[in-house]
Order: structure tokens, then C-alpha cells, then sequence
């Protein structure tokens, strides 16, 4: 082996080190990348789990359709299928729930990401503005991806993302 061969596989082997699921060939893109798609995978779990109980709390109730949530109020877990079918829970519904979630989960953990890399970049230190300011956006876009989004959602869900994000960054440095 010469030395620019030996060079590429110590640049290989410590590479493996990152554990970057994909190399898009720059850091922010790893990361974005790589933070989407680890939490696309845990939405989708969650999502999947929380409906599967759901289901499995509307067969022993007997009500098709709705589940009480911790307010008492009935809330809709699955819209039918249109066309006259007579199941009460759709797979269709549920994939597509589930793929929503998936993508909501993604994207705060990918922007947050990202976000933060390229902030710590722009200012050359990470402390919690670099957090709050990522922790704010990330909620705004989050609350957008909602059905019926509104101006105070969208507010309210940034400054709880900005709160969180920056709580996060301060309790990390101090434990």
C-alpha cells in the first residue's frame, strides 16, 4: 500500500466513526440526513404502536371509530374508506397517518439538525441561542405541517420549541 492509499482508508475507517447512516459528502448534509431518517424510523414506530392500541382499546369498548382521550372528548383515530366498506379501521388511513407522522418527526429532528450545525458554523460556538433559534424554527415548521395551522399555533409551537431546545442545551452542559 502507498501512503495516499493508506491515507484513503485511515480517512475511511475514522469516517466509520461519525456513524453516519448515509455520506452525502458534506457534514450538514449527514446530519440533516441522518437525524431525518432516525427519527422518521422512531415516528413511524410510535405511530404505528399508539394506533395498534387504539385498535385494540375500540375491540374490547365495542365503539367503532373514536377513543376517548385523557379529557373524556371522543376523537377519531381512523377515517373510513370511502366506498362502502364496512371495516370501522382502514389500513389505508393508517399508512397515511403513519407516513405523516413520520415525516413531521423527521423533518423537527432534521431541521433541528441542521440548524444547529450550521449556526454553531455561522457563529463558531454552540450555546443555547444557537439552540433556541433552531428550536423556534423547527417548532414553527412543525406547527405548519398541522391540518388546520393558525397564526398562534404557529407562534406558540416556536417558542415552545425555542424553550425546549434551549433547556435541552443548558441542562446537557450541566449534566
Amino acid at each position: 500500500m502507498n501512503t495516499s492509499e493508506t491515507r484513503k482508508f485511515v480517512d475511511e475507517v475514522r469516517g466509520l466513526e461519525k456513524n453516519w447512516m448515509l455520506d452525502l459528502g458534506h457534514p450538514l448534509l449527514n446530519r440533516v440526513a441522518d437525524s431525518f431518517v432516525k427519527a422518521a424510523g422512531i415516528g413511524a414506530i410510535q405511530a404505528v404502536t399508539r394506533d395498534s392500541y387504539f385498535m385494540a382499546v375500540e375491540g374490547e369498548s365495542g365503539v367503532t371509530g373514536s377513543v376517548s382521550d385523557a379529557t373524556g372528548t371522543r376523537k377519531r383515530t381512523f377515517p373510513d374508506l370511502k366506498g362502502g366498506s364496512n371495516n370501522s379501521k382502514s389500513a389505508e388511513a393508517m399508512v397515511k397517518g403513519v407516513s405523516k407522522e413520520s415525516f413531521q418527526w423527521g423533518l423537527a429532528a432534521g431541521m433541528h439538525s441542521g440548524l444547529t450545525y450550521g449556526l454553531t458554523e455561522v457563529r463558531g460556538t454552540h450555546d443555547w441561542k444557537n439552540s433556541a433559534v433552531a428550536g423556534a424554527v423547527t417548532g414553527a415548521a412543525l406547527a405548519l405541517t398541522s391540518d388546520n395551522a393558525s397564526h398562534e399555533q404557529v407562534v406558540q409551537c416556536a417558542i415552545t420549541g425555542a424553550a425546549l431546545s434551549a433547556a435541552a442545551n443548558v441542562l446537557s452542559d450541566i449534566l
